[in-house]
């Protein structure tokens, strides 16, 4: 039986109007959303020349299937399936961390639903009808503010993680809303498919948390945009509108009103303690203007302490100390959010431990005595087993500072605090250095131009200077077709 839209939760409701009838006007807005595509793209630019495991991971799932006319993966000459495609390019942005962030009661990663927008974008591109030229450039911004928007605000209140849960299910649910957009559903279709996305079985955090932290907190973005993709496509197979009440009846995917709701049976009963998910405020592109470029190579809450510790390594050798030699203890005061996220003592046993630990990056940001780099924490680095680093490591102390927890929380601040006190061994303690707003931080005025030189950086890794100048441009160029952009990043190789 068909069921009217206001029979769906509000959480549901409010998504799928606000993707539908949102109008986005402000071109700085897309300006900004320019830079964060570039930036995600190069991420999965340095993913490819960094990571085997990642290169491992995509391309056919069946080694020899071909499918024409499908999602072609950047960096490589692989062409894909849509559902394989978003797990592809999901993966590739976010395995090394590398992607953008922003900050709530739940962390996440807006960048992660590009791969589900790049890939069913490409592969409609490539479907078109002739004489149409299906999505542009334009169509892909859009898709993109309000995907940043839906998983931003939701994050604003709502802590999963306090559940177990990871925070891809927002990945999932606004990739889920936003391909529904973009493969043409009504707004009927989209409730549905958008109320299955809730109801999916949630990854548990635990690939990120000690002691299970490994590989697979690199590929849970891709996951989630290659699941979103298969529930807009399944809600789309097989359904139609009604034209007499604009429901839409699909006959495999019907959808689910009380989702989140149900008493016993919904979201909030079964996986979320029984508290309501609730909206921080109405979506607009607050998300897009504030999202956290990670400009140095650091877990977001960490960036500030990568900073700090570069000062504080300035220090030392303007007093000619060496570290491990001369330092007896590292204070540090952070976020609470760290606390939980990167506050890791112990054995690191992989790239993914190491990327996640406060301790580490300082220890050797310190040693370095320039920040931490992507290539610092690889299994062949020689940092990962370097006895100086586990010295340093253990000389540390984290504390939560309820002020920097505070700001963290206000939308007005945001800032991601950390404070750095080293005690030498002759008793001496030095004067403390606190970094609040990290570069990538939008208050900062450096940011977008240090995000642009990241990004030509990562680019020069497989592509030349002229090749970047043309994507950079193709990027400004709203009305080209997306199959256009998408093939200025293969590599027939």
């Amino acid at each position: 039986m068909a069921t009217k839209h206001t029979d769906y939760d509000p959480i549901i409701q409010e998504i799928v109007d606000y993707v539908y009838n949102g109008q986005i006007t402000d071109e700085g807005v897309y300006q900004r959303a320019r830079v964060a595509l570039l930036d995600a793209l190069g991420c999965a630019i340095e993913t490819l020349h960094f990571s085997s495991d990642c290169k491992d991971l995509i391309g056919p799932v069946v080694p020899g299937v071909v499918a024409p006319g499908g999602v072609r993966i950047p960096g490589t000459a692989y062409v894909v399936d849509p559902l394989k495609g978003a797990f592809d390019i999901g993966a590739l942005i976010r395995y090394l961390d590398h992607n953008d962030a922003y900050a709530g009661a739940e962390w996440g990663h807006p960048s992660d639903n590009l791969g589900a927008i790049l890939s069913v974008a490409d592969w409609l591109s490539q479907q078109r009808v002739e004489g149409q030229s299906g999505p542009t450039v334009r169509t892909i911004l859009e898709a993109q503010i309000k995907a940043y928007e839906i998983q931003g605000v939701l994050q604003q209140r709502n802590a999963f993680n306090e559940h177990g849960l990871d925070h891809v299910i927002l990945v999932k649910v606004a990739s889920t809303a936003v391909v529904a957009w973009l493969l043409g559903l009504p707004e009927s279709a989209a409730l549905a498919a958008v109320s299955h996305a809730w109801i999916d079985g949630h990854p548990l955090r635990t690939y990120r948390q000690a002691p299970n932290a490994g590989p697979r907190k690199g590929w849970a973005g891709g996951d989630a945009c290659m699941r979103a993709v298969h529930l807009a496509f399944l809600t789309k197979r097989g359904g139609h509108l009604d034209p007499s009440n604009s429901t839409w009846n699909g006959r495999a995917a019907v959808g689910i009103p009380s989702a989140l709701t149900a008493p016993k049976w919904g979201f909030s009963s079964v996986l979320y303690g029984g508290k309501e998910v609730t909206q921080a405020y109405p979506y607009g592109t607050r998300v897009m203007e504030t999202v956290l470029f990670k400009v140095i190579t650091a877990e977001g809450h960490g960036i500030s302490a990568v900073e700090a510790a570069v000062e504080i390594s300035a220090m030392l050798q303007v007093r000619e100390l060496v570290a491990e030699r001369d330092i007896r203890a590292i204070r540090i005061r952070t976020q609470k959010p760290a606390v939980t996220i990167i506050d890791k003592t112990g054995p690191l046993r992989n790239n993914a431990d190491r990327d996640h630990s406060l301790q580490y990056m300082i220890a050797v940001t310190l040693l370095k005595g320039s920040a931490v780099e992507t290539t610092d924490y690889l299994d062949h680095s020689p940092w990962a087993f370097d006895r100086r680093v586990e010295a340093l490591r253990e000389r540390m102390t984290v504390i939560e500072d309820k002020g920097f927890t505070a700001d963290y929380y206000n939308p007005d601040i945001r800032s991601v605090a950390n404070a750095i006190t080293v005690e030498l061994n002759n008793g001496e303690i030095l004067d403390e250095v606190i970094v609040e707003f990290p570069v990538g931080h939008h208050k900062r005025q450096e940011t977008l131009g240090r995000v642009m030189e990241k990004f030509r950086q990562n680019m020069s890794l497989m592509f030349d200077q002229a090749e970047a100048d043309r994507i950079i441009a193709a990027a400004d160029r709203d009305q080209m077709p997306v199959r256009e952009f998408m093939e200025l990043f293969v590599r027939n190789q």
